[in-house]
């Protein structure tokens, strides 16, 4: 197996004065699971439908296999539009996470989405009431790949299922991260948690955006120290700031879905820590779920016992503060692990992407004598 590619800790750079959790990641909060395929064939010249590709699926589960007959609590905020993370619509409305999570690139967002909606009704009665609006997000890897050529497919996605694992979550040049580029480095996936209030909060991103003169990381104006002259930026021709980021929060938490929303949103101010700052031609949005209240039902399979009522438990505002600042600081790394593990990827017409130069980033913002 290739080695793991190191992390923000690794090279003494700690974000934040919080704890992690025992992975330092989303599946540190119990359930949750991780699942990619990365697919990476094909070299030189762009051919729409042949390659290369330099793509991939990454799917969350979010606790139950089945989130339809167990939802979860859960919000969403939109920092910046220009992109998508579809069934958010019937999250806001219902307060609820009904599906699994999928992320992909930009055109692929409906493969993905039928997938799982494929996914979630095998072997189900057919008289059995049920809607899926699955959540997808996507951010654009076609700078790197051939994104018109649709080359996601559902086995794709189900394999991802399959694979969903808790424990480390690969980072990087991995499952939907595989193409994407952050800062005018090589991103992608990256992940984080947080313990706080006697809760966990975890935080996973994928990260396509920013500008390289914007990045800060604990404060440090990284990418005006290390300028395009001495590590090139493939995103030298577009717009400062093209590309998007999706972050998906999970807690276990007792939260109502009021309050997810408002974790989702402090999400956004870890962002714009390091340097994110939601432009116009970036698509920035984030989802948050609580995992503390169990026993929710979503309205479909039976109408035998809906008019009983549910118990729900909800933190208080002080415990909501420390879990902010918790969403907030593992955004921010989970940011920075995104950066960090991205290793240089060559892609279409051969536009590099570089890994950002870990020697040069340790002895930047890590304390003197790590």
């Amino acid at each position: 197996m290739p080695e793991s590619p190191p992390r923000a800790r690794d090279l003494g750079i700690v974000v934040g004065g919080l704890p992690p959790g025992p992975g330092n990641a989303i599946t540190d909060v119990g359930g949750v699971r991780v699942g990619h395929t990365t697919l990476i064939s094909g070299e030189g010249p762009l051919r729409v439908g042949d390659g290369p590709v330099r793509t991939g699926v990454t799917v969350i589960v979010p606790g139950s296999d089945d989130p339809w007959g167990e939802p979860l609590a859960a919000g969403a905020h939109r920092l910046n539009g220009n992109g998508e993370l579809t069934g958010l619509e019937w999250v806001r409305e219902s307060g609820l996470l009904t599906t699994c999570i999928g992320l992909t690139n930009t055109h692929s967002v409906g493969v993905v989405r039928d997938a799982l909606i494929a996914a979630a009704t095998a072997g189900r009665p057919p008289d059995v009431v049920r809607w899926y609006l699955p959540v997808v997000g996507e951010t654009y890897d076609g700078d790197m790949s051939d994104i018109n050529g649709q080359h996601v497919r559902p086995e794709h996605v189900h394999a991802a299922l399959a694979g969903a694992r808790g424990g480390r979550v690969a980072e990087g040049g991995a499952g939907s991260g595989t193409g994407m580029v952050c800062h005018g480095f090589k991103g992608g996936i990256g992940t984080s948690s947080r313990v706080a209030g006697g809760h966990t909060v975890g935080v996973l991103v994928q990260a396509n955006h920013g500008s390289r003169e914007r990045l800060m990381i604990n404060g440090v104006s990284v990418g005006r120290a290390i300028v395009p002259g001495e590590v090139p930026d493939p995103r030298g021709k577009a717009p400062a700031g093209a590309g998007s980021i999706i972050v998906i929060v999970a807690t276990d938490a007792p939260l109502l879905p009021g309050q997810c929303t408002r974790l989702a949103q402090r999400s956004a101010l870890g962002v714009a820590r390091t340097g994110g700052a939601g432009e116009n031609g970036s698509g920035d949005l984030m989802l948050a779920f609580a995992t503390g209240n169990r026993g929710l039902r979503t309205l479909g399979d039976s109408l035998e016992d809906e008019t009983d009522p549910v118990s729900l438990r909800a933190v208080t505002a002080a415990t909501l503060d420390s879990l902010f600042y918790a969403a907030i600081e593992a955004t921010e790394e989970a940011i920075v692990n995104a950066l960090v593990a991205g290793r240089t990827m060559v892609g279409a017409n051969g536009t590099t992407a570089y890994g950002i130069p870990h020697d040069r980033l340790s002895a930047l913002c890590a304390p003197e004598g790590v």
